[in-house]
């Protein structure tokens, strides 16, 4: 037999023991403490229960009492002396609809609610009259303002044209002025140029007719094959004949010069007539412009004021007609036809 392992199977069956009974005894506390916690909530249940029903008592004791019961007239001893008039006024919640109490029309404050209804409509009429006086003061000073804007609109409109065509006018002239200037500045710069061109061709000629070679005999440098042709070592230069010759195409180059520059400057006076007829025209047609534009505003003043006269008639004509008929007492006694 080995005692050593009988002793630790005692031991360990021991430790088991022991550790059940703890488990028992924790068991056993824990049903306990179950135990007192539910009976502590079967007690709070009965005293809910009995609160319950104290309370449901005293509700039905103070405020479900016999006389508040809906068959409670059928036994109350004080029903003769409690009992009212089968209508006491207008509102009264006994009066349904099947009792056949009140009907429409028959109400007790029939004339209180007539006199009320009719100072009533009074008051929206007189409204109604007070209103449509404002409608009109509104449109008449809305009419007011769009005038005063068109007049604004107009004057500024006719400000901003006068401001174009003074431009216009200065811009046509500083062109006319500058063009004149342009003019005067060619003609004298031409006038100097052609100065300095004759002044040239004199120096060239006196220097041509003092020199030592035009001063001596030109006979010697004939050619015998003609008298246009001559020797070139011999020629000294050219006689008087040719030199006048010369001298007289010279001079007519000089007027057809002359008579250039004169075609030029007819030319030019006649550019600046025809611009100046330009601007004149353009300045008609301007002026013509102008008119028709006045014209249409003129047209259109005359239109608006049409529609504006119109507009206060219609006007007029529902204030006086349409707003003038109030209704009288007759009007409203119409209606009054239920018996009373």
């Amino acid at each position: 037999v080995d005692k050593d392992a009988l002793d630790t199977q005692v031991k360990e069956r021991k430790i088991q023991e022991a550790a059940e009974k703890a488990r028992h005894e924790e068991l056993a506390n824990e049903m306990k403490q179950n135990d007192k916690i539910m009976c502590m909530l079967e007690e709070r249940h009965k005293n809910d229960i009995r609160n319950i029903n104290k309370a449901v008592s005293e509700f039905q004791k103070n405020l479900q009492k016999p006389e508040t019961r809906r068959e409670f007239d059928l036994n109350d001893p004080q029903a003769l002396k409690k009992d009212r008039p089968a209508r006491v006024s207008d509102d009264d919640p006994r009066c349904t609809v099947s009792g056949l109490q009140k009907f429409l029309g028959e109400d007790l404050n029939y004339d209180q609610r007539m006199k009320f209804q009719k100072e009533q409509l009074r008051e929206w009429f007189l409204q109604q009259q007070k209103d449509l006086k404002n409608a009109l003061a509104d449109q008449k000073f809305a009419d007011g303002l769009h005038d005063k804007y068109r007049i604004a609109l107009d004057q500024k409109t006719r400000e901003q044209q006068q401001k174009e065509e003074e431009n216009r006018r200065a811009v046509c002239a500083a062109t006319k002025d500058f063009n004149r200037s342009q003019a005067a500045e060619l003609a004298e710069k031409k006038k100097l140029e052609k100065y300095q061109k004759m002044k040239d061709d004199m120096n060239e000629i006196s220097s041509l007719l003092q020199g030592d070679l035009l001063s001596e005999n030109p006979d010697q440098a004939i050619s015998s094959f003609g008298t246009h042709r001559v020797i070139t070592d011999r020629w000294k230069g050219m006689n008087q004949d040719q030199l006048r010759a010369i001298r007289d195409t010279q001079q007519q180059q000089v007027l057809e010069k002359m008579r250039q520059k004169q075609e030029e400057c007819r030319v030019d006076a006649e550019w600046d007539r025809q611009r100046i007829h330009t601007a004149r025209a353009q300045l008609v047609l301007e002026r013509h412009l102008q008119r028709q534009n006045w014209e249409r505003r003129r047209a259109l003043d005359n239109m608006n004021a049409d529609m504006s006269q119109e507009q206060k008639l219609k006007n007029i004509y529902l204030k006086e007609e349409e707003y003038s008929n109030y209704p009288t007492d007759e009007y409203f006694a119409q209606f009054n036809t239920t018996s009373r």
